[in-house]
């Protein structure tokens, strides 16, 4: 009795001081986020409970990795089941025997060891993916592996705590026991008391084990275990890679942008912590893939630690418990001199030297985190501006986290507040505020592809008032002397579907989807509220666009500022509309073996797959193949986010790598439906110097050959010009 008494008061003594650690470690980094800016957490919760319980309890977002997904989902259920396995637990060394007072309490018994034993065996693959396979986005080393260790050894604890009671309590073997029945069995010489001994041994190793894990788990990157739930369920509610707007006639903003990490909402900030670092965003970004310094989950992860620090010197508070073991002195910053990766670009993608360059560089050094600048110190501007805005790392990521908003984040805040921008960047922006055109062509040339199509006059909004759609032909769809082809192939389409439509002709301008994206907010709202002003003017009901950056802006972003009741779809939806309807009729063999590249825009964005893929199988003689990264996982062309219009100065060129994805397939064709990826795949063709074999072609251009024979429309005048240039 008296053993149990003191056993009591060890129990709770332990227990409390545990439970008030991680009360200190969690609390603390309530108060790092409270740093943030508010968020409007009520708005963000509306219609989330779907999405919340497919991601939390279906685990969806980890079945991207099918094998990584099996094993997580046998972890994270398997401790749910555990976690009663462990009261009971509790509840025999207080008791002296006793358990929990369930019904069917041996089939209870049953489906704990079974449990333990599928964990495990999880865990046990889990060290094989990092040390046996090495995949080389999950990282090496003690601080990432020490979770396999506690729970190794905490499964350990609960099949030796099981198997030294049955001797202790002299219980027969049981079927519904198996693996504490054999335990028994090899232990059975032990004495009663020695069993007991041993069995509490067993069970304060269990408790302690328990206890170092709940206090570890808010001090490491588990702590998404708890944040990441969250996270999920205040997910946006908004349409995806959506960006927010710019108050700029606020009066007593001090700055735009993020320019310090107390800039960041908390709802941001709250993605730093929700992080797991699994490596699943990085493994798939082309700017990783490629050799260029930016890495997502590093960017999470040094912002993070950032927080942390910053946090600690504002608040004076520790976010280590106990505080006495763990020192605050200094920061995480970036070494002095950082240089680039070393990319050899012997695979067509390779991961490992931007893991490699983001590990050397950053470091803990003698700094005070409050006099460390974010931009420089932090992130480089090399980093900031690799970003394609392409979003594959935000639907990889099994968390919640959003990438491309921190990034565009940090552009603002250098474009507006610092003028600082790569100088081919500023020459675009500087052409589309003049002209609007990122070229700086004369603004009154924009109709002149035009010209008679086939016969066809393109129609304008004056020439044609009572106009159905509205073709927003876009800045390359007017000048890109490519891209003009395509342009012209769909007026032809439309016309021959008997579609009604009508451009703007020179008074249409820049959709605005460049300068929001390279950070320049001010000139898209500019843009916006003037391509507003003239959808409201000639009374404009639906707007139909080749350009998937145009009509994910117009669809997603206009709407906030004032754009209601137009309905925006994209030229191969209206396109696969037209031919489902009888109206569009792919007569002629068009033999070609074609993959087709999903633009993120239209894909990720929009989640836009088949109807690209639907025109193109409704064209008889067409094989339709796929590349390895397909659809949601599609690797983009390298021309989103501004970076269409600048260089790339560092690793491989992310167009060559996925031109070079694409021909592993061995197509005659490679199709897309946007003018960015037809250039960047045009581009990587001739850099591969198959050009002549294989071809890039729209959507719609391929359509008009099966829809008129092998004769695209085309312009003298025009081909003259291309000719000439």
């Amino acid at each position: 009795m008296m053993w149990q008494m003191v056993n009591l008061i060890l129990f709770l003594t332990a227990a409390g001081y545990g439970i008030y650690l991680f009360y200190k470690a969690v609390y603390h980094r309530i108060l790092y986020v409270k740093l943030g800016k508010p968020s409007d957490f009520r708005k963000q919760r509306e219609g989330k409970w779907g999405e919340f319980l497919s991601q939390v309890f279906g685990q969806k977002k980890l079945f991207k990795d099918l094998k990584s997904g099996i094993m997580h989902v046998v972890v994270f259920y398997g401790f749910i089941i555990l976690q009663f396995g462990a009261l009971d637990l509790i509840v025999k060394g207080l008791t002296g025997g006793g358990h929990l007072p369930l019904p069917a309490y041996d089939v209870f018994g049953l489906l704990q060891e079974i449990t333990v034993i599928l964990i495990l065996a999880a865990i046990g693959y889990a060290a094989y993916r990092r040390y046996g396979e090495k995949l080389p986005r999950l990282k090496k080393g003690w601080k990432p592996s020490i979770v396999i260790f506690f729970i190794f050894f905490l499964m350990l604890s609960v099949v030796f705590s099981l198997g030294f009671e049955r001797v202790w309590l002299e219980q027969e073997p049981s079927g519904y026991a198996p693996i504490s029945s054999l335990l028994a069995a090899l232990f059975g010489g032990l004495s009663t008391s020695a069993a007991q001994i041993l069995f509490y041994a067993c069970w304060w190793a269990h408790l302690l084990i328990l206890l170092a894990f709940l206090v570890y788990v808010p001090q490491s990157k588990h702590f998404h275990l708890m944040s990441a739930p969250v996270n999920i369920y205040l997910g946006r509610s908004e349409p995806v890679g959506k960006l927010s707007k710019l108050d700029l006639e606020d009066e007593e903003a001090e700055s735009f942008g993020v320019g310090k990490i107390e800039d960041f909402t908390q709802k941001q900030m709250i993605d730093f912590y929700a992080c797991v670092e699994c490596g699943r965003c990085t493994s798939v970004c082309p700017a990783s893939n490629t050799g260029k310094a930016l890495s997502p989950m590093h960017l999470i992860v040094k912002l993070r630690d950032h927080l942390t620090e910053k946090g600690t010197a504002v608040t004076g508070k520790s976010p280590y418990v106990p505080e006495f073991a763990f020192s605050t002195i200094g920061a995480h910053a970036l070494s002095a001199s950082y240089g680039e990766p070393e990319f050899d670009g012997v695979e067509i993608t390779d991961i490992r030297p931007t893991l490699a360059w983001q590990k050397s560089t950053w470091t803990h050094q003698a700094k005070d985190p409050k006099d460390l600048n974010l931009i420089g110190d932090v992130m480089t501007e090399e980093e900031i501006w690799s970003c394609t805005t392409c979003r594959n790392c935000e639907d990889q990521c099994p968390v919640g986290n959003e990438h491309v908003d921190k990034i565009i984040d940090l552009r603002r805040h250098l474009v507006l507040m610092e003028g600082s921008m790569p100088t081919e960047g500023q020459r675009a922006l500087q052409n589309i505020e003049r002209q609007s055109n990122p070229w700086g062509l004369n603004r009154n040339d924009r109709a002149n592809w035009s010209g008679e199509v086939e016969g066809i006059k393109v129609p304008t909004v004056k020439d044609n008032p009572g106009f159905e759609y509205l073709f927003f032909v876009g800045s390359m769809g007017s000048y890109d002397l490519r891209s003009r082809k395509v342009s012209r192939a769909f007026v032809r389409l439309l016309n021959e579907a008997g579609v009604n439509y009508a451009i703007l002709g020179n008074e249409e301008k820049n959709s605005g989807d460049t300068p929001r994206r390279m950070g320049n907010e001010m000139l898209f709202q500019q843009l916006c509220m003037e391509n507003i002003a003239t959808f409201e003017k000639y009374g404009v009901q639906k707007i139909v666009t080749a350009c998937p950056h145009t009509f994910n802006t117009f669809k997603n972003e206009y709407p906030e500022f004032g754009l209601e009741g137009v309905e925006v779809v994209h030229h191969t939806q209206l396109l696969d509309q037209l031919i489902r309807q009888g109206k569009l009729k792919p007569k002629h063999e068009v033999k070609e073996r074609i993959v087709y590249h999903d633009s993120c825009y239209l894909g990720r964005y929009n989640d836009v797959y088949d109807q690209p893929r639907d025109v193109l199988r409704a064209i008889p003689g067409v094989e339709l193949v796929e590349m390895k990264r397909t659809r949601e996982n599609a690797m983009c062309c390298g021309a989103g986010g501004g970076m269409m219009w600048m260089e790339e100065t560092s690793g491989k060129r992310v167009n060559l790598a996925r031109t070079e994805q694409a021909l592993e397939t061995n197509p005659g064709i490679i199709s897309s439906a946007c003018p960015y990826c037809l250039t960047m795949m045009e581009d990587g063709t001739k850099a591969k110097e198959v050009e002549e074999r294989v071809k890039a072609k729209d959507v719609a251009e391929i359509l008009e050959l099966s829809v008129f024979g092998g004769h695209p429309a085309h312009n003298k005048g025009l081909e003259m010009e291309a000719s000439a240039q």
